[in-house]
């Protein structure tokens, strides 16, 4: 394994100390969290600051906050995500960890449109395609999305005409609908069984970009000869770790849990 520098390490533990949501650090902190000598500590601060990546906050003496430098960098990498791509890239991790395919969708309208997916290796798999469009309302990927709009929003939608039935087990009274969206919000992920296509079931979670808003869904689509609630709960928490994963590197956070925002 190549040799990691010392002195990189303890600057970005320092800048590090900012994701627990604090607003400013001191040297002393800084010197008893990470456990570093008052010396080297200072000598950071310094390089830190001259390069902008901390600044001495302007109304409390000894304090340092978070510079421009980092505000550019963010900037830069934003500009540069590309969701389907990088749903393309957790949907094959996804794949690699169940050997269930993947899917990734955005909301368009009440309908989920596919911008990723990936095949599970076995012989049984789904047939989905990239840019198909199905009613949201009957698929795990759709509950996901529908969950995170606004009351006022959502019911703006479900106001456009009669809820579609895919199959004898698709939701089609906007109550029941709204009954399972306030589940899909309280425990944060959504599941569909049999609704959209009558062999097939699935789990969803949403994923967010920096700003906190759910900006897509990921899936694990399962044959309905392989499901089972014990298969169901194994993949409820491979699907919700990888939406966190992808939310990471859209720049954004989880929500808490039980606290799917609107």
């Amino acid at each position: 394994m190549a040799r990691r520098t010392p002195a990189v390490q303890r600057s970005l533990d320092i800048l590090e100390l900012f994701l627990d949501g604090r607003d400013s650090v001191s040297a002393p902190e800084i010197v008893e969290e990470l456990e570093l000598p008052r010396t080297t500590v200072h000598e950071l601060l310094n390089t830190l600051t001259g390069r902008e990546y901390l600044h001495r906050h302007p109304d409390v003496p000894g304090r340092y906050q978070l510079g421009i430098q980092l505000f550019r960098l963010g900037s830069r990498y934003s500009e540069g995500l590309d969701v389907p791509k990088i749903g393309q890239r957790v949907a094959q991790e996804v794949v690699q960890a169940c050997n269930e395919t993947a899917h990734v969708a955005v909301l368009d309208g009440l309908h989920i449109i596919y911008i990723a997916k990936v095949d599970s290796s076995h012989a049984v798999r789904m047939v989905s395609s990239l840019g198909r469009r199905l009613p949201a309302h009957c698929t795990a990927l759709g509950k996901a999305l529908l969950a995170s709009l606004p009351e006022a929003e959502l019911d703006r939608r479900l106001e456009a005409g009669p809820l579609e039935a895919l199959s004898e087990r698709s939701i089609t009274d906007p109550a029941r609908l709204r009954a399972e969206l306030d589940q899909v919000r309280r425990e944060g992920w959504a599941m569909e069984e049999c609704e959209a296509n009558p062999d097939v079931c699935c789990v969803a979670a949403p994923v967010r970009d920096r700003s906190g808003q759910v900006v897509s869904a990921l899936s694990i689509s399962v044959p309905a000869h392989r499901w089972s609630r014990a298969r169901r709960d194994e993949l409820r928490g491979v699907v919700t770790e990888a939406a966190d994963r992808f939310t990471a590197l859209l720049g954004g956070a989880p929500a808490p849990a039980g606290q799917l925002s609107r």
